[in-house]
């Protein structure tokens, strides 16, 4: 058996649906337009400089929707998937992901955006192994704002999916071939860790990258 991991923020999808949610809360007004969406502007800027502070980032999130009742939160994240998510699920990228899907292979979507956002694009998917940002809560089951455990973020996605395969009694020398397919340089650790990176609508820096070291280069999106 492959194993193939697919980051998703650029790579399956042609936006980012972290800062997509968090123009969404500006559209349907649950945060000040002005102030929080220049804010929003702001770390998306910096995860594409690679300076991303991602507990700050968060906690600023979350706090978009975190203080409603859960219900009501998941209600607006439902019409976010209808009108904004599912709109961009390319049929190229659910094709991808079925050709390796066909081939039997174990697939997991690998992503630093919280699992808040990111279950139900998953779902869309039909991928069945998401690791993401995992939230942490109170004891009465309420979003503190804070990230639980070790963030699917550079580095720390390479230890998430350590323990994945742990959870499923696998290891990554129990696999013929392992693929990642990413957009972005944030994305390096895992990319040098696997057998076939393939740099995937890739960032400039990161097709500089890909050229130098003779990683395959996939514009899934026209």
């Amino acid at each position: 058996m492959n194993l193939t991991l697919f980051d998703l923020d650029g790579t399956l999808i042609p936006v980012d649906s972290d800062h997509a949610f968090g123009a969404f809360m500006v559209d349907v007004g649950w945060v000040d337009g002005a102030v929080w969406g220049a804010r929003n502007d702001e770390f998306f800027a910096q995860y594409n400089a690679g300076t991303l502070d991602l507990p700050a980032y968060v906690d600023f999130a979350t706090s978009a929707w975190r203080s409603r009742p859960l219900a009501e939160a998941h209600a607006m994240r439902e019409r976010f998937m209808n009108e904004v998510m599912k709109p961009a699920l390319r049929p190229e990228a659910v094709a991808l992901v079925e050709q390796h899907r066909a081939a039997g292979d174990l697939i997991a979507l690998v992503t630093a955006t919280n699992e808040f956002v990111t279950a139900p694009i998953a779902a869309a998917f039909g991928i069945e192994h998401l690791i993401a940002v995992q939230l942490e809560r109170d004891p009465d089951g309420h979003y503190t704002g804070a990230i639980q455990g070790v963030p699917s973020f550079r580095e720390g996605k390479i230890a998430r999916v350590q323990d994945w395969l742990q959870g499923l009694e696998a290891q990554w020398q129990g696999f013929e071939r392992v693929t990642f397919y990413s957009d972005s340089t944030n994305d390096l650790p895992l990319l040098e860790r696997v057998s076939h990176p393939v740099a995937t609508n890739p960032s400039p820096a990161l097709a500089q990258i890909a050229a130098e070291r003779g990683w395959p280069q996939f514009q899934l999106f026209a």
